[in-house]
Order: structure tokens, then C-alpha cells, then sequence
């Protein structure tokens, strides 16, 4: 494996292009015309125009990333995360060119890319997974009546898709029929396939995800897992390992769960198995994300793995380095999500330039980007301009050092999600450790940081009054009777 095409952009592109340099590996970059000045596209060793800045005539035109990685003689694609990384037809088709893909086998990625699929694989492991049904429907009448059989509030949710897509709560019959219409619709149109199934709504969950690595010569370990309870629109904003609540022995149990969702599959390489955790310490197996996950810093930074370079060497055909009695959970990591959007206006995207950025640095402080000052953030994309994670020895100094890293995160121009993490990470709910996927419904409003900015803006002058009145005190103008200031008249 002699060189890397990475078929994606931004922060991502340039993670999994510094550990192939690293390896000692060369790598292509390829871009849309949105992104032509993108850090990514500087820092790899050879660059592909793809097209346009729509997705699907650049990053998501499969024929193009394959004939880039055929003229560069590529001999592996990294798909890194989105657009085209959990797409079972390129990775087939990347196979069929005998190009490398790094991920898991084709079969795998159709198996878990169903939610109703990858429950039926693992279900000769006795994973534990939430009350429903186990087809997709579309008939509104069985809807309800399996709905009157589990119980309401229910949960409806596209088989075919996540981040919240196509998923709606209910919570009585008589507004099934609307919420079903919805979500069909809405799959119909992210997904192209509008079947949905029903399941059990869990009331107070938190959102629990192990990691697992897979070599192809039987090996499957757990790399501990990830607490990603902080969400606003059922999508992540801040993430942490390990988790505040989880004993060793449930750790145990939840990593041992995950292991045999991976072999269900045969799983290949990086993935991510999701749980659901009830209030009382209950797990459900939820899905499998099989990719790299976005989140994947926090795990890297407890365990000392570079998850990039497993996928790497996996795909290579190497054994796994280490078993899972030779991994240790140290010290604790948290990630924030820089997003621009607006938490001041519902989240809303607030694309612009950066007119000025400015990373925090300083020992415990990782920052994953892919903008630099000046660039826009380009409107066709996911709205994340970084991430942002901290390690300490424990969750309180991890905490704290993502409060003081976000002080020094400068950025103008689009409004960002760094007060919303600022929020977070001082309310007592997140800090305690007592929350859960309600957290932003349950403590958040516009109004809090708005009172908070005030507050500080209104310290701001009091302390420059303060330090006027003093100095004004003591300020003594020198009399000088040759002074300029006196012979000469203002222009």
C-alpha cells in the first residue's frame, strides 16, 4: 500500500492523510471546486479535481473518485466518514477495480446498513435489544395495532437511515397516523426508501457506542466505549470517554455485546456498536455504524491507539498488535463539535466567512479541523469547522480544560456552537454526570447564554469604570509652555 486516495474533505481528509504520512505512505486528495483552496487538498501529495460543489457531482460521484484513485494509480481508498463511507456499492466497486477499500467487506456494510437486517444478524448472540417489530411496514392500520401491542409512547424509525431522519415520537393513537406520514416521508426523501419500523420509546436514554477492531484472521476487541448523550436534533454535539455512569462490569458486558455484533458480520476493521441505556443501566443494541466515527478522537486519546493507522494496517491484511486484556482505559477525553450554526436561533446554520480563527494550544488540547482564516464555509457541506477535544486524568480536569480551551478558541465571522459547549460543560446537570439524550430539551434555551453574555459584557464596564476613576485620580498633565499643542491650532 504504496499510496492513499482519501474520498472525502476537510477535517476528516487531513486526520487520515497525517497518519499515512506518518506511515510512510503517500496520499491523494480530492476536491470540488468549493473546496480548491482547502488545507486538504495543499497538504496531500497529489490533488484530483472531482467537480462542481454539489455533493453528488464531486464527492458523491463514485465513478469520478474511482477513475481519480485509476490516473493517480492509487492503490487504496479511505472513504473517511459520510458521502460515500457506508455506501456497500462503491465499496464493491472499489474491490471489482482491485482497489483496497479501508472498511469493512461490502456484505457487511448491506447487513448493517438496515436497521431491521443487522437486528436479525445478531440475533443468535441474545443481544439485548428494545421491544418492536421486526419488519418494515408502511400500512398505517398495523402500525396501530402493534403500537396497542408494545405500549405507547413508541418510536418510529427509518429502516434505512439514521441522524434522526425519518425517526418521530409518539405518543398516542391519535397522532399516529400523521407522525407514520411524516416519517415516511421524510426516509422517502433522505433515503430513497420510505419503510419504517416501530420499536418501544425509551424515556430517559443515554446513548452508549463501543468501538470494536477487526483483523481477517478472527481477532475482534473493544476499544471501551463512548458516552454521546449530548445531542440537539438527535444529532451529537459533545461526546466523552468513557462513560460517567458505566461500572467495569457493565463496560464488560456492553464491549463483550459489541464484539459479537462484529463477528454477527464479519465485521473488518474500525466500526461502532450503538446502545441505548435506560435508567436503569438496561442496554439495548440500537445499530451499527461501520466507519470511522466522527468521535473517534476521545477513544484514541483513553486507549493510546491511532484508530486511522489500525484501519491502515487491517486493510493491509496485518494481525491486530494487541488483544483486549492489553488494553487500559487512561485518563478521560471530551469532544465538542464545532459547528456553524447559530445556538442563539435554534441551531440554525450560519454560513460566512472566517474572518478571524484562532486555535487554542496547550498540553491536553487537540484540535481536528480543515479551515484556516479567510476561507468560507461552504454551503453544499456538513456546517462542522472542527473538533475539538481535551484529555486530563480525570473527567472534572478534562472538563475544565475544555472550558479554558473554548475562551481561547477565536473565531468571527458565522456564529459557531462553541457558547452551546461552553453551556454545557458548566451546567451542573453535564458535570454531575446525571443527564441524558434529553439534555438540551430538558436545561438549554437561547435566553441562558444571552443572560450570560450580558453579564459579562456588564462586568467588562464595571471594571474599566473602576479602573478609570482610579487612574483619573492620579493622572497629572505636564505643564509645557513650549507644547505644540498650545501654539498650534487643530486641523
Amino acid at each position: 500500500m504504496k499510496k492513499i486516495l482519501i474520498a472525502n474533505r476537510g477535517e476528516i481528509a487531513l486526520r487520515v492523510m497525517r497518519t499515512a504520512r506518518k506511515m510512510g505512505i503517500k496520499t491523494v486528495a480530492v476536491y470540488s471546486e468549493a473546496d480548491r483552496k482547502s488545507p486538504h487538498v495543499r497538504f496531500a501529495d497529489e490533488a484530483v479535481l472531482l467537480g462542481p460543489a454539489p455533493s453528488n457531482q464531486s464527492y458523491l460521484d463514485m465513478n469520478k473518485v474511482l477513475a481519480a484513485a485509476t490516473s493517480t494509480q492509487a492503490t487504496a481508498i479511505h472513504p473517511g466518514y459520510g458521502f460515500l463511507s457506508e455506501n456497500a456499492v462503491f465499496a464493491q466497486m472499489v474491490e471489482e477495480k482491485g482497489i483496497t477499500f479501508i472498511g469493512p467487506r461490502p456484505h457487511a456494510i448491506r447487513i448493517m446498513g438496515s436497521k431491521l437486517a443487522a437486528k436479525e444478524a445478531v440475533k443468535a448472540y441474545q443481544i439485548p435489544m428494545v421491544p418492536g417489530i421486526e419488519k418494515a411496514i408502511t400500512d398505517v392500520e398495523l402500525a396501530k395495532k402493534i403500537a396497542l401491542e408494545i405500549g405507547f409512547p413508541i418510536l418510529i424509525k427509518a429502516s434505512a437511515g439514521g441522524g434522526g431522519k425519518g425517526m418521530r415520537i409518539v405518543h398516542n393513537l391519535e397522532e399516529l397516523p400523521d407522525q407514520m406520514a411524516r416519517a415516511i416521508s421524510e426516509a422517502t426523501s433522505a433515503f430513497g426508501d420510505g419503510s419504517v419500523f416501530i420499536e418501544k420509546y425509551v424515556s430517559s436514554p443515554r446513548h452508549i457506542e463501543i468501538q470494536v477492531l477487526a483483523d481477517s484472521h478472527g481477532h475482534v476487541v473493544h476499544l471501551f466505549e463512548r458516552e454521546c448523550s449530548i445531542q440537539r436534533r438527535h444529532q451529537k454535539v459533545i461526546e466523552e470517554a468513557p462513560s460517567a455512569v458505566l461500572s467495569p462490569e457493565l463496560r464488560a458486558k456492553m464491549g463483550a455485546a459489541a464484539v459479537d455484533v462484529a463477528k454477527a458480520c464479519d465485521y473488518l476493521g474500525a466500526g461502532t456498536v450503538e446502545f441505548l441505556l435506560d435508567d436503569q443501566h438496561n442496554f439495548y443494541f440500537l445499530e451499527m455504524n461501520t466507519r470511522l466515527q466522527v468521535e473517534h478522537p476521545v477513544t484514541e486519546m483513553i486507549t493510546g491507539i491511532d484508530l486511522v493507522e489500525q484501519q491502515i494496517r487491517v486493510a493491509r491484511g496485518e494481525k491486530l498488535s494487541f488483544t483486549q486484556e492489553d488494553l487500559k482505559i487512561r485518563g478521560h477525553a471530551l469532544e465538542l463539535r464545532v459547528y456553524a450554526e447559530d445556538p442563539l436561533d435554534n441551531f440554525m446554520p450560519s454560513i460566512g466567512r472566517l474572518e478571524q480563527y484562532q486555535r487554542p494550544e496547550g498540553i491536553g488540547i487537540r484540535v481536528d479541523d480543515g479551515y484556516e482564516a479567510g476561507m468560507d464555509i461552504p454551503i453544499y457541506y456538513d456546517p462542522m469547522i472542527a473538533k475539538l477535544i481535551t484529555y486530563g486524568s480525570n473527567r472534572e480536569e478534562a472538563i475544565q480544560l475544555m472550558n479554558d480551551a473554548i475562551q481561547n478558541y477565536k473565531i468571527e465571522g458565522p456564529a459557531t456552537t462553541l457558547p452551546f459547549g461552553r453551556f454545557v460543560c458548566e451546567h451542573e446537570a453535564f458535570t454531575s454526570g446525571q443527564f441524558d439524550t434529553h439534555f438540551v430539551k430538558n436545561y438549554y434555551t437561547p435566553e441562558q447564554i444571552k443572560a450570560r453574555e450580558l453579564a459579562e459584557q456588564q462586568a467588562a464596564a464595571a471594571i474599566g469604570l473602576k479602573l478609570f476613576l482610579e487612574k483619573r485620580k492620579t493622572l497629572k498633565i505636564v505643564e509645557n509652555g513650549h507644547s505644540n499643542w498650545k501654539t498650534r491650532r487643530l486641523c
